[in-house]
């Protein structure tokens, strides 16, 4: 943002890019801000590395602050993992919406949404590994997939960005397969995965249409200017909607063959809500899901309403743990 004339040599001429941490360079930093902060023995600074990819410093200062106050408002006098998975939410998403009470087609509609993105995440082959699943509301959300890497990438290949488009768009595949319509919870994917897509075409060249060139975008954000001709813009724009429709196709196609594990994996979330680590892969892989915390009584329906909906045949291995 300075003017050139004070980044010419003998000025401000060095510059210094200072990116995200890596996995190391988390948990040493993590390590700092733990310094003084009685962290329980389960609590393991570089899996909280790992599971926090992309987080600034300064982001994870605030999961470390944020689970301290998350553990002196229940009298603790350790700050236990459970502290530091509500801090990471909290940082990525916003707190729990405690006032958001949902109807039960509300929540029926935001476990299928949510159960789309992760069966399309889990099936396709370059995508990353889904961490955690919640219908629980934060922010401006009614619920949110979280998928980590499995290791620190620097780059990211054409398939991986493919993959990514998909599950995006997992969530509206699945209202539309299971309800016949979809809504507007599907905004925000649709958003991303016509970014990613337009990311693809005009920055990474990663269209055979196009060629392997750099388009560009508009010289400035909201104004018409931009550093390509009208014809070359309707091609991005018929290029991006192939990728968007092409990617659509994969993701309904894994939903249709994998119904029974999205039928069985929305079940799962009706009951406890969120979903993470083992109990996800349980579900998964069909065998009975458990939680690992009672379900927030302001959020807790009537276990009648839960009867009341027919189950998914494919839920039916799922065994109903008691809510008191």
């Amino acid at each position: 943002m300075l003017d050139q004339a004070l980044l010419r040599p003998g000025r401000f001429d060095r510059q210094i890019q200072v990116a995200a941490p890596d996995v190391r360079e988390s948990e040493a930093v993590l390590g700092v801000h733990a310094r003084g902060k009685p962290l329980d023995s389960a609590v393991d600074l570089g899996t909280l590395a790992r599971s926090t990819p992309g987080f600034s410093g300064a982001d994870l200062s605030n999961v470390l602050n944020e689970a301290a106050i998350l553990a002196a408002r229940r009298h603790s006098a350790v700050i236990d993992v459970g502290d530091i998975e509500e801090a990471v939410d909290r940082v990525v998403a916003g707190p729990a919406a405690e006032s958001r009470i949902m109807t039960e087609s509300e929540r029926r509609l935001t476990a299928y949404h949510e159960a789309g993105h992760a069966v399309v995440g889990r099936f396709l082959e370059k995508h990353d590994p889904v961490h955690k699943i919640t219908i629980v509301g934060r922010g401006r959300v009614g619920g949110y997939t979280r998928f980590l890497p499995a290791e620190d990438r620097h780059y990211q290949t054409r398939s991986q960005f493919e993959a990514s488009i998909a599950s995006a768009l997992g969530g509206h595949v699945a209202e539309t397969l299971v309800f016949g319509e979809m809504s507007t919870g599907a905004g925000n994917d649709l958003e991303r995965a016509t970014t990613l897509a337009r990311r693809m075409v005009t920055e990474y060249g990663m269209s055979e249409r196009l060629g392997v060139v750099t388009l560009g975008s508009p010289d400035v954000p909201g104004s018409e200017s931009r550093s390509y001709s009208e014809h070359s813009a309707h091609q991005i724009d018929r290029e991006v909607r192939r990728l968007v429709d092409e990617a659509y196709a994969r993701a309904r196609s894994v939903i249709v063959e994998q119904r029974a594990v999205l039928d069985r994996l929305a079940y799962a979330l009706l009951q406890w809500e969120t979903l993470r680590g083992p109990e996800l892969e349980r579900v998964f892989v069909g065998e009975p899901a458990t939680a690992t915390a009672p379900v927030p009584r302001s959020r807790r329906l009537a276990s009648s309403s839960i009867a009341a909906q027919p189950l998914p045949a494919a839920a039916m291995s799922i065994e109903p743990q008691g809510r008191d």
